[in-house]
């Protein structure tokens, strides 16, 4: 497989740049891939198109304001956006700069304590943070929500509310698990009303989900590497809700991961550490009976995993009705729902 053979034409007027009113006012694109067949409904519909005894499975991570501005010693300006924390004091980071600092300079933050560069990690970099406050705390106070790449403005107070799923509680995110972005509080009471039961898992979202892929080769990407967690009664629950003959549904693409990364040999099993795992055409699930997800960007891994579930042409043919039915894209967009065969 190409990366190209993931492509497809998008407008970019249907990129999403802000979220909508409500959070639930959401289109969904309903993909039965038994019947090969796709539906146009509205998200506040999903409690209707799901069963009782059906079990949710969200990712509660939570976003911190990850992107912080800076000056080089020299003066220079320097955009830096947390990849991942390491310690209390230290981060690997993405650094926005015209040149890149050497091992040992330091960075100036807008408090006026410093960042210093102990190194690389390939295309990151290693940050000590001499600050007396914790890098989490410091971060609230100074850092921004790290909008996409793909969305063109500055994030403003909205945002810290808005890219941010009602449910996240385990901060260390740096992008959101966008799928939950649909959600508010009346939703969930109705999908409880329902009979809906809801499980958790925690995988924190790095900034490398939105790095490109740059082997044309799919068998030649290197996934980068995310820390989740998946704990015993999660396990359970899905235990019980299968035996019971409900289905496992994944809200958003890391959950999927999540827990396919804690399956060994068809069997889900809690799992603490990090993942790389890879879901291309022709992997077999083993943990989830359906997803909810937003639409993802062309030639992505994300769109690759999708259509390990649903099927690339099925995928492909359902994005290009998506295009043509302007369905908004990406982070702040519009959703959908796959039911694959046998769901």
């Amino acid at each position: 497989m190409k990366k190209s053979d993931f492509d497809f034409e998008l407008p970019p007027e249907l990129i999403a740049q802000a979220p909508l009113a409500e959070r639930s006012a959401s289109r969904l694109l309903l993909l039965d891939v038994s019947a090969q067949t796709r539906q146009d409904r509205m998200f506040k519909e999903l409690p209707q198109l799901l069963r009782a005894g059906d079990l949710l499975v969200f990712n509660d991570t939570r976003v911190l304001p990850a992107r912080l501005y800076g000056r080089k010693e020299t003066g220079g300006a320097v955009e830096i956006l947390i990849e991942r924390v390491t310690g209390a004091h230290q981060a690997t980071v993405q650094l926005g700069v015209s040149k890149k600092p050497k091992e040992g300079s330091r960075i100036e933050l807008a408090d006026g304590s410093y960042a210093v560069v102990l190194g690389r990690d390939e295309a990151f970099f290693r940050l000590r943070f001499e600050s007396p406050e914790p890098l989490e705390r410091l971060l609230s106070k100074l850092g921004e929500m790290p909008l996409p790449p793909y969305i063109q403005r500055h994030a403003d107070g909205d945002d810290m509310e808005r890219y941010q799923t009602v449910y996240a509680r385990e901060p260390g995110a740096v992008a959101a698990p966008t799928a939950g972005l649909h959600f508010d509080q009346p939703m969930l009471a109705r999908l409880r009303e329902r009979g809906i039961d809801f499980g958790y898992v925690t995988l924190h979202v790095g900034a490398g989900t939105f790095q490109p892929m740059r082997a044309e080769e799919v068998k030649d990407h290197v996934m980068h590497r995310e820390w989740l967690n998946v704990g015993a009664e999660l396990v359970e629950k899905i235990q019980r809700t299968r035996a019971a003959g409900g289905r496992v549904v994944a809200v958003g693409t890391t959950v999927v991961r999540a827990l396919e990364s804690a399956t060994c040999e068809g069997v889900l099993r809690p799992f603490a550490g990090e993942t790389q795992i890879f879901i291309v055409p022709g992997y077999r699930f083993s943990s989830i009976d359906a997803l909810i997800t937003n639409f993802h960007l062309p030639q992505s891994t994300l769109l690759m995993l999708v259509s390990a579930l649903a099927g690339r042409e099925f995928v492909l043919e359902s994005y290009r009705h998506a295009v043509a039915q302007r369905y908004r894209f990406f982070s702040y967009g519009d959703a959908m729902l796959i039911l694959p065969r046998g769901a």
